[in-house]
């Protein structure tokens, strides 16, 4: 791994918030993600499974976690297994977690290699009564492969049919969405990353240019900082092609005279960064195009003080509804009749903004966490509004990420990240 280790305090409080929801006499467990085949003898980059990732730090395929808080035998109450390495795993592949480093990493005590899993998993499940299984119920999932975590959970049902069964969902949910402070400086080093890459494009766009050119130079900055890479698919719109809210193909070339809508952000130890930033390609903006900035980042920082123990997620989107169709009568974009004669249900504002606001970031970029309570300190969330307006061939997005404080206005991990238009034209015209 390119980042540095991570203390293992945060993993083991981690495990004691999700133990002590548990049933009593209730077993959890969690996979590893598989290796994805691609074709031939390919296979797509490891990406440890959030959860287990969470839970015991433990960053390689091939690996389960078992918690057992009520497990008769104290070494039982935390087990992992891990992959057994060999001298021809080690010379192919590079080297696996030895059980000590396993064991120093998640500050578990019971390291198994993965071919004991069958026989000690057997054992402990005749001592309990209900198993945990962790299926993926966020709510943008859509996935139609099987996991390996699917898989887990058929044979069970099929090998322990007397068991109850319980969900780890809801509780991941509810911890994974609260930060720990460990957590949270890790995201504020993948925001810094993300910065650095930020200023390199500054210093480097210019009428002409690529848009992948400007992807390039942010992997050439991420990685050489310790990231792996982008946390999500970047995002480099230039002209019409910000008016697509998930373009993704960055093929064009930059024109002088247009803006580049730039979505990208780097990931730390697996936690990521969202940041959107929309720039000129010439250095400067055009009259009406930072008239629109403006009013973007008017949205912005309105909706970011909304960020507060005691928000609803669903009030909060309302809220920021109404701040943009004040900014989009500025900008003559839609009139007094526009809004009176809206439909509840898709209000005029969602043609020039028909996306949401917020949403929670840590591990995953659309991470877990609870949406229906109410908010808490140290949740992270973005907060991106934007206008898009086809007809005038440009789209803008600000985007940060915040935390929410225990009173106050949330801290943007993204302070340091040029934002007023006048200072992104500066610093392009130095």
């Amino acid at each position: 791994m390119k980042y540095l280790p991570i203390p293992n305090t945060l993993f083991r409080k981690n495990r004691q918030k999700f133990m002590a929801q548990m049933m009593p006499k209730s077993i959890a467990v969690f996979n590893s993600n598989d290796t994805y085949p691609t074709s031939a003898d390919g296979t797509m980059p490891f990406e440890q499974h959030s959860d287990i990732f969470y839970l015991c730090g433990a960053d390689q395929e091939e690996t389960i976690l078992v918690l057992f808080p009520d497990a008769m035998d104290s070494k039982h109450r935390e087990v992992l297994f891990v992959r057994e390495t060999n001298e021809h795993i080690s010379v192919w592949e590079g080297a696996k977690l030895t059980k000590e480093q396993a064991k120093a990493v998640s500050g578990i005590e019971t390291i198994h290699w993965l071919s004991e899993f069958n026989k000690v998993f057997f054992d402990l499940m005749t001592e309990a009564h209900t198993i945990y299984f962790n299926t993926n119920e966020h709510y943008r999932q859509a996935v139609e492969t099987q996991t390996r975590e699917d898989r887990f959970i058929e044979k069970c049902k099929s090998e322990f049919k007397a068991h109850s069964v319980a969900k780890s969902n809801p509780i991941l949910q509810q911890i994974r969405g609260v930060k720990e402070a460990e957590e949270l400086e890790l995201m504020q080093k993948a925001c810094d990353i993300t910065e650095k890459g930020f200023r390199r494009i500054l210093a480097f766009t210019k009428p002409g240019v690529w848009e992948y050119e400007l992807e390039a130079e942010y992997l050439h900055e991420f990685i050489r900082n310790r990231s792996k890479g982008f946390a999500y698919t970047p995002i480099i719109a230039s002209g019409n092609n910000a008016n697509v809210l998930h373009y993704i193909e960055n093929n064009q070339q930059c024109k002088a005279g247009d803006l580049i809508l730039m979505d990208v952000g780097a990931e730390y130890a697996n936690y990521s960064s969202d940041m959107t930033r929309t720039i000129p390609v010439s250095g400067k903006f055009t009259a009406r195009q930072k008239e629109v900035y403006n009013a973007v980042l008017h949205v912005k920082n309105e909706a970011t003080k909304m960020l507060v123990p005691g928000t609803i997620w669903a009030d909060y989107h309302k809220e920021v509804g109404k701040i943009m169709t004040s900014e989009l009568l500025g900008l003559g974009l839609l009139d007094k009749a526009d809004v009176q004669n809206e439909n509840p249900e898709k209000p005029a504002y969602k043609k020039y903004f028909m996306h949401g606001t917020s949403h929670h970031i840590g591990l995953d970029t659309h991470d877990y966490g609870e949406l229906k309570t109410p908010m808490k300190a140290n949740m992270v969330f973005t907060v991106e509004p934007g206008i898009y307006i086809p007809e005038e061939g440009f789209g803008i997005r600000l985007e940060d990420d915040v935390v929410i404080q225990e009173s106050g206005e949330p801290f943007n991990l993204m302070k340091n990240i040029p934002l007023e238009a006048e200072e992104i034209e500066e610093l392009m015209n130095k």
